[in-house]
């Protein structure tokens, strides 16, 4: 009986010390899981914070493609716009060279048609030359590689190739037909005043009369002077004041200069 007391006592002596092992144990096995899921937490917080930074980079990046983008479709806008302008002034500037055209065109056929009209009631300077070019134009007029601009330019030089005539003095040789028969001479012409014809061996002289439209002899008494106005006009000799017959009327010599 006494050793059965003692058997207890000693179990029950024993007892909260299990009891005490027990809830400790226990406790560490609780820190030891919080712990471990206080790691896990913060590993999903390290990596929430991580994403969300690369959130935060990747926004800021899609915003600042987003201003770029806007930025360079206003850049189109203004360009379209600029070229819808620009497409605007073209077609009017076509539609104003069309009627221009229309008006150049005709005024162009007019201007050569006064030149021919001008070279038949003028000095047969060059006649040939000159009659050519009428031709030359009139040719031009009728060829599409040729464009208008460039049409109109040659018209207006030969405009000025006739001006030319009336300010000068010329010498050129030419077939002319004298008195019936065909004369290789020499020509002399001083502006459109006086128009006068040698023979080439330089013995006979003839003036082109404008009231007769034809070539009369020079008298003889004045073969001297005008052989020396020959020899100016071939700068042989230095200029000076001439005598030469009148091409034209008195008249017609004041409406010249």
């Amino acid at each position: 009986m006494t050793i059965n007391l003692r058997m207890a006592s000693l179990v029950l002596m024993t007892l909260p010390f299990s009891l005490h092992a027990s809830e400790l144990d226990t406790a560490t096995a609780i820190e030891a899981q919080t712990t471990k899921s206080a790691a896990a937490s913060q590993q999903r917080i390290d990596t929430s914070a991580i994403t969300s930074l690369q959130l935060k980079a990747d926004i800021a990046q899609r915003q600042q493609e987003i201003e770029n983008l806007t930025l360079y479709r206003n850049h189109l806008q203004a360009l379209v716009a600029d070229q819808n302008n620009e497409v605007g002034s073209l077609n009017q500037q076509i539609t104003d060279i069309k009627e221009t055209r229309k008006g150049v065109v005709p005024l162009m056929y007019r201007m050569i048609d006064d030149l021919q009209t001008w070279i038949e009631q003028d000095l047969p300077i060059k006649s040939e030359t000159r009659a050519a070019r009428v031709e030359t134009l009139k040719a031009m007029m009728g060829r599409a590689d040729v464009a208008d601009a460039e049409k109109f330019r040659q018209i207006l030089e030969a405009y000025l190739v006739e001006l030319a005539y009336g300010g000068k003095m010329g010498l050129y040789q030419e077939t002319l037909n004298i008195a019936g028969q065909q004369r290789d001479v020499d020509v002399l012409h001083l502006g459109r005043l006086s128009l006068v014809a040698r023979s080439l061996n330089g013995e006979a002289f003839w003036y082109f009369d404008a009231l007769s439209s034809s070539w009369t002899a020079v008298d003889a008494s004045q073969n001297e002077a005008l052989a020396f106005a020959f020899k100016v006009a071939n700068q042989s000799v230095a200029p000076t004041l001439l005598t030469l017959p009148l091409s034209v009327s008195p008249s017609h010599a004041e409406a010249q200069q």
